[in-house]
């Protein structure tokens, strides 16, 4: 908790900014958490910065908000803070707090995670902190920021994925379903997640079936299984398919997909780094060794690690498929 000197400091910056002096409000908090800094007093640093970039961030100073929160980031590293519950609620107070669509906000989110990957357990950074980001920028219509983050977050993670990948996926053709399904599911089992998987494959068609009355839908049963198996959407099929080959282990059955949806999956023509990945993780086929697959395989999925995030497309670049039974 803040001292009463903190206190006193941040209430007389929020007279000047409530007065519309957002730059001098913005430096004298820079400086006087610099002076802690130089002092290491941590404790009061942070709560100055904290304070601080709340009070700028809600009178709509995004950058400015934004900056004393990256230096705070910096000050929770330098005084080797932890990721613990303390930590963790006042960075994900100030994330909540930015308004819609500012770009520091991209910035602190990264520089947040990269701290918690540092410091905590999870070298990709902490689910809890990847969760909230990602699900922010899901209801911001960002969907490339969303899927980076919450195929990193926690178990409730994959429901907010589902969701942002339907909603996009509405507006575009009703044969294009499964491209977003597999931003749903790809990022999942590609680090080791079939839980989450599964679990936004199931959301994501179950949206489908609902509200997407056009698309025929049958259910198949067995013993060991149930599936939803759609006559005009072959990739869709197959993703459900994938999905019980990899809970099998069974690697015949992998390569039996892959031979029959070949011509299928080469007409998406952006699976193949993915599905390649795949049979090697869970069916143990080889692939040449070029870097770290994993990482640029997300990165060229979702716009992270050695590449630059593509346009947002409005509509996905696929042909309708003719009619057929039930593939």
């Amino acid at each position: 908790m803040a001292t009463a000197k903190i206190q006193k400091t941040i209430a007389r910056q929020q007279e000047k900014i409530s007065e519309g002096q957002f730059y001098e409000a913005h430096q004298q908090l820079r400086v006087i958490a610099s002076r802690y800094v130089k002092s290491e007093n941590w404790d009061a640093a942070i709560d100055l910065l904290y304070g601080g970039a709340l009070a700028l961030l809600k009178a709509g100073q995004g950058g400015s908000g934004g900056d004393l929160g990256i230096f705070l980031i910096d000050v929770l590293g330098k005084g080797s803070k932890g990721v613990g519950v303390g930590e963790k609620s006042k960075l994900l107070t100030i994330l909540r707090a930015f308004p819609p669509r500012e770009p520091t906000k991209k910035r602190f989110v990264t520089e947040m995670i990269n701290w918690s990957s540092r410091v905590g357990e999870h070298p990709l950074g902490d689910p809890e902190l990847h969760h909230v980001a990602g699900s922010i920028f899901a209801e911001e219509c960002e969907p490339y920021e969303a899927e980076r983050h919450l195929a990193l977050g926690t178990k409730d993670s994959p429901e907010q994925l589902a969701k942002c990948e339907y909603e996009w996926y509405t507006q575009d053709d009703s044969h294009t379903a499964a491209l977003y399904a597999a931003r749903a599911v790809f990022p999942y089992l590609l680090v080791g997640n079939l839980r989450s998987a599964n679990k936004a494959h199931l959301i994501f068609t179950s949206r489908l079936n609902s509200g997407n009355k056009s698309v025929s839908v049958q259910e198949v049963s067995s013993k060991s299984s149930d599936m939803r198996v759609y006559p005009v959407l072959p990739l869709l099929n197959f993703l459900g398919l994938l999905l019980l080959a990899v809970q099998r282990g069974s690697s015949d059955l992998y390569k039996q997909l892959a031979k029959h949806y070949a011509s299928h999956v080469k007409e998406v023509g952006i699976w193949d780094d993915a599905l390649n990945q795949i049979g090697e993780m869970y069916f143990g086929i080889r692939i040449p060794r070029q870097g770290n697959p994993l990482f640029d395989m997300m990165g060229s999925m979702m716009g992270f690690g050695g590449g630059s995030p593509k346009p947002k497309p409005k509509k996905a670049e696929v042909a309708p498929p003719p009619p057929a039974d039930v593939d």
